[in-house]
C-alpha cells in the first residue's frame, strides 16, 4: 500500500539532517488552493508545493538537502515552500500510482531520487517540472535528450554511482584485506543494478574477488539467499541503491546476525549499524538540486535547465560495528574516511 500521509520536511540539524515532522498534503491543499496558473511559482501567493517521490519509508537525504538548500536560497518553509515525501516502502512497481496520485494532489514540482521515480513521474506528467536528486545515467536511461539542454520536463543532479560502484568494491576490499568473496544482491527488475554488476564482475576480477551475484525476483528469494549468509562462505555484502524489495533494510537484518560485514551506498546505512559506505553524498545531492527548483519557480523551462554533477564522495565507517564484527580495519580507512560513526 502507498502510504496515504505525505510527511514534510521540517528542521532536521546539520548533523540529524532527518528530523522530519509530518503534514498531510491534503489538509495543505485546502488552506493553500489549487490555483494553476502562468505566473511564476516564486510569485504566487501561496508556498509552492514540491512533492518528493522515492521507493524508500519516508523523507531521504536527499529531501533535507533540497529543504535546506532552499532555505539558504532565502525561501521561508511554509510560507514559500512546503515539502511533502510520497513514498512506497520498497514498492518499485507503486511509484507510477504514487506519482499519479501526486499529479492529482496539485503539487507544482516532483522531486525524484532514483531512476525508477524519475520513470514513475515522467509516466505520470508531462506538464509538471521534475527534478532529479540523483540518477546515475540519465542519458542511457533516456529519461533527458543530453546534459546540457535535457529537453522535456525533467532536469536535476546526476551522480557517479555507476563510476563509483567498482571503487566501492576496492574501497571495500582495502578496508579488510581478507576480503575474497563478496555477494552483491539486487531486485531482478531493477536494469540499472543488473548493469552495474556487470562493471562490479570487471572490478572483482582486477581485485582478485569473487563476487557471487544474485538477482531476486522477490523479497521472499532474497530472504532465501540472505538465510544462507555465513561468515564462513561469503567475507563481505554489496548492497544495491535501489529500495526495490526492501534490499537494503533486508542485508542489514542479515549481516548482523550472521556478523558479515556489509558495504552501502549511504551513509544513512552506516548510521543504522552498517560497516561502512562509499558513494555520492546524498544530502549535497538534494542540496544541489535546490539551485535548479529555484529556478524553476523564477520561471525557467525544465527542459533549459542543464542537468549538474555531484562529485562530492563520502566514505563512512561505524567503528562500534567494526569492534562488534571484531574486524581489523587497514590502517588507511582512519585518514581516507571522511566521517566515523562511533
Amino acid at each position: 500500500m502507498i502510504a496515504s500521509t505525505l510527511r514534510a520536511a521540517s528542521g532536521a540539524t546539520a548533523v540529524e539532517r532527518r528530523t522530519l515532522s509530518k503534514l498531510s498534503l491534503a489538509a495543505l491543499l485546502l488552506v493553500c488552493g489549487l490555483l494553476i496558473c502562468e505566473t511564476p511559482l516564486a510569485k504566487r501567493d501561496r508556498p509552492v508545493l514540491i512533492g518528493a517521490l522515492n521507493a524508500s519509508w519516508g523523507p531521504t537525504p536527499q529531501v533535507v538537502g533540497l529543504r535546506d538548500g532552499l532555505r539558504e536560497l532565502g525561501y521561508l518553509e511554509n510560507e514559500d515552500f512546503v515539502i511533502g515525501v510520497r513514498f512506497t516502502q520498497g514498492d518499485v512497481s507503486a511509484l507510477l500510482g504514487a506519482a499519479r496520485q501526486l499529479v492529482s494532489d496539485g503539487v507544482d514540482i516532483i522531486l525524484v531520487d532514483h531512476e525508477d521515480s524519475a520513470q514513475a513521474a515522467r509516466q505520470a506528467t508531462e506538464r509538471i517540472p521534475i527534478v532529479s536528486s540523483a540518477l546515475g545515467d540519465p542519458v542511457e536511461q533516456g529519461l533527458i535528450q543530453s546534459f546540457s539542454r535535457p529537453g522535456g520536463n525533467l532536469t536535476g543532479v546526476a551522480d557517479l554511482h555507476l563510476e563509483l560502484g567498482p571503487k566501492r568494491l576496492e574501497v571495500f576490499r582495502n578496508m579488510l584485506p581478507r576480503l575474497k568473496r563478496v555477494l552483491f544482491l539486487y531486485s531482478a527488475t531493477d536494469r540499472y543494478a543488473a548493469t552495474e554488476a556487470k562493471a562490479l564482475q570487471q572490478a572483482a576480477r582486477r581485485l582478485g574477488v569473487a563476487l557471487i551475484a544474485r538477482a531476486a525476483q522477490n523479497e521472499a528469494d532474497a530472504q532465501a539467499v540472505l538465510a544462507t549468509l555465513h561468515a564462513s562462505k561469503i567475507d563481505g555484502v554489496l548492497a544495491p541503491r535501489c529500495c526495490a524489495l526492501n534490499l537494503p533494510d533486508l542485508i542489514q537484518q542479515a549481516t548482523s546476525r550472521s556478523g558479515v560485514p556489509a558495504m552501502y551506498e549511504s551513509g544513512f546505512w552506516v548510521d543504522r549499524g552498517a560497516l561502512a559506505s562509499y558513494g555520492s553524498d546524498l544530502y549535497a545531492s538534494g542540496h544541489m538540486a535546490a539551485r535548479l527548483v529555484d529556478k524553476i519557480m523564477h520561471g525557467t523551462d525544465p527542459a533549459e535547465i542543464p542537468v549538474e554533477v555531484n562529485r562530492d564522495v563520502e566514505f563512512v565507517v561505524n567503528l562500534k560495528t567494526a569492534r562488534t564484527l571484531g574486524l581489523v580495519l587497514a590502517p588507511e580507512t582512519t585518514y581516507r574516511a571522511n566521517r566515523f560513526v562511533q
